[in-house]
């Protein structure tokens, strides 16, 4: 993953806050990831990683997996374009 992740702030947080077991992090999950992922110094690298190798789980730079799905066709359409 690169050495971007050894400056993640979530690097020391519980896992399972990132990578809920169910499927969909609950509202109170996906707002305790954010403000984690709000002030964390390599938010752009590790967004970046989720939306390129395709991350299909858990809660990256404070997206989730609808949202980075959202983000790969906005891309994907526009160079189409």
């Amino acid at each position: 993953m690169g050495s971007w992740i050894e400056h993640a702030a979530c690097r020391d947080a519980d896992p399972e806050l990132f990578f809920p077991i169910g499927s969909i992090p609950s509202p109170e999950q996906l707002k305790a990831a954010r403000r984690i992922c709000a002030d964390c110094p390599v938010h752009g690298p590790c967004l970046r990683f989720a939306v390129e190798s395709g991350q299909s789980g858990g809660i990256w730079a404070g997206t989730t997996e609808r949202e980075r799905r959202a983000m790969r066709e906005e891309v994907l359409h526009g160079a189409r374009t």
